[in-house]
């Protein structure tokens, strides 16, 4: 038995390895480029070099080696990020998280709620799409992205067509965020401070790797709260998936069997864990620099397999509907989520 598993993992490595060295290699020169003067000055950090070159490979001659590299690649954008993110916790403490404050989690609810039920009547009533389509980018709008319209499909049912319009959607204006963010920044300084700005991304940016990416485009403080913000946003995922089920139950005809299963994120209930841990001061700060240099890798890592994911050709597979309900939601979370930001803080402080 010990023998078989260890020939299984040897070959699931071998497997992995290609893709992974593939996003190391994009890693190592992001981290580089991170450090020169004039893209530091520009803004431009590791996460984000390594999205964009990423995206450049992934659109020009990725086809070329892509059938080696994408197991690997796919593991380093899924559970690379979701490892990074529970690490993230080590640069938090219980106090960063409860800075936050009743705001940040009002906020997410006004703004889950609103994208959604925005969605819902846009899709179906303005642009005529099918209810699961709506659903399906409603999620993917208003809580995570890709993981959210994933974990949305089993409750739905939704078949794979639908589910991959979807994805196409949330990841073409997620991408777009990461660089829309931190232009608007010198615009809207005077109403936003750099943790109440990442407060902003955090409830209203698609992706968990987007909002890591447009925070600390800006600053540590704005990515620190944009990630805190993001996770309770995430956490939102299981009771928003029951209020769904519930909703696909009643709507079902007499008889028919309804939603299915529900997930639940449990990466972003790990991340409170380890800034719970993190609070205690247990590990020497020499470990947990290490963690902190480590998590940095991971993150870019599934940095650079994004980009590679993130292919031009995705606009001409979603179609004009559905594109013009993720536009629509986009414009929405930026001047929507911006005021109901600005209208919580202002009653919550």
């Amino acid at each position: 038995m010990t023998t078989l598993t260890l020939h299984h993992t040897g070959r699931t490595l071998r497997h992995l390895a290609p893709g992974l060295a593939f996003t190391a290699v994009i890693t190592a020169l992001a981290v580089y480029a991170g450090t020169l003067p004039t893209l530091s000055h520009a803004g431009l950090s590791a996460l984000t070099l390594a999205i964009l070159v990423g995206m450049i490979v992934g659109n020009t001659f990725w086809p070329r080696i892509s059938a080696p590299c994408e197991p690997g690649v796919l593991f380093a954008k899924q559970h690379l990020l979701r490892l990074g993110i529970i690490l993230y916790g080590f640069r938090l403490t219980l106090s960063d998280v409860a800075g936050i404050g009743a705001s940040g989690l009002v906020i997410d609810i006004f703004t889950l709620s609103s994208t959604f039920f925005l969605a819902c009547w846009l899709g179906q009533k303005l642009f005529k799409l099918d209810r699961q389509t709506s659903w399906l980018i409603g999620a993917g709008s208003s809580i995570c992205g890709a993981a959210a319209v994933l974990a949305t499909e089993p409750v739905v049912k939704a078949p794979a067509g639908k589910v991959t319009v979807a994805i196409a959607t949330v990841v073409i204006f997620g991408t777009l965020a990461i660089g829309v963010y931190p232009l608007l920044y010198p615009w809207l300084a005077t109403w936003f401070g750099p943790q109440a700005y990442g407060v902003f991304i955090g409830s209203t940016v698609h992706e968990v790797a987007q909002v890591v990416a447009a925070g600390q485009a800006i600053s540590t403080d704005a990515g620190n709260a944009a990630v805190i913000a993001k996770m309770l946003r995430v956490m939102m995922l299981a009771p928003f998936l029951l209020f769904l089920a519930a909703r696909v139950k009643q709507l079902a005809p007499a008889g028919q069997d309804a939603a299915g299963k529900i997930t639940i994120p449990w990466f972003a209930l790990l991340f409170i864990v380890v800034a719970m841990v993190n609070s205690l001061h247990l590990l020497p700060a020499q470990a947990v620099s290490m963690l902190v240099t480590l998590d940095t890798v991971l993150l870019t890592m599934a940095m650079a397999a994004l980009g590679l994911t993130t292919h031009l050709s995705a606009l001409k597979q979603a179609g004009v509907r559905p594109l013009l309900l993720a536009l629509m939601l986009f414009i929405w979370l930026i001047v929507g989520g911006g005021a109901i930001n600005l209208l919580i803080n202002a009653w919550l402080g």
